[in-house]
């Protein structure tokens, strides 16, 4: 009986360790751009919990290619066909300012793309 509880306990330590790599580090995606997941293991269901700020749309069983839409933060959760996690991770979405230089004329704010002769740069509503 002893013996069950151990094997219990080392089996439940070994799914909680597991487990950890699949909260591991956030997810950055700058606003805009697009960034491919590779998955372990082919998906089945795929949530946004905000599509507002970020969008995910699937290339093949094992790969999303998920794009910032607007600043913040939301989670993706990918499930396999038995409901596992496959990832569940926050998604944080931020600006690249690399190459860029913003110029403050009282309340007018302008942003200069700058590679590597500065121009005006596309704006979108969320910048």
């Amino acid at each position: 009986m002893r013996i069950s509880y151990v094997a219990g306990a080392l089996g439940s330590a070994l799914v909680a360790l597991s487990a950890g790599s699949l909260y591991a580090a956030d997810i950055a995606v700058d606003v805009n751009q697009a960034k491919i997941l590779k998955l372990s293991r082919p998906a089945d269901t795929i949530v946004i919990g905000n599509p507002l700020i970020a969008d995910a749309s699937v290339q093949d069983a094992t790969t999303i290619v998920l794009t910032g839409r607007a600043f913040g933060s939301t989670n993706l959760v990918v499930l396999d066909t038995n409901g596992a996690p496959i990832v569940d991770q926050q998604v944080v979405v931020s600006r690249n300012e690399s190459g860029t230089v913003r110029i403050y004329r009282r309340a007018e704010v302008e942003r200069l793309s700058c590679t590597p002769k500065c121009e005006a740069g596309f704006a979108t509503d969320s910048q």
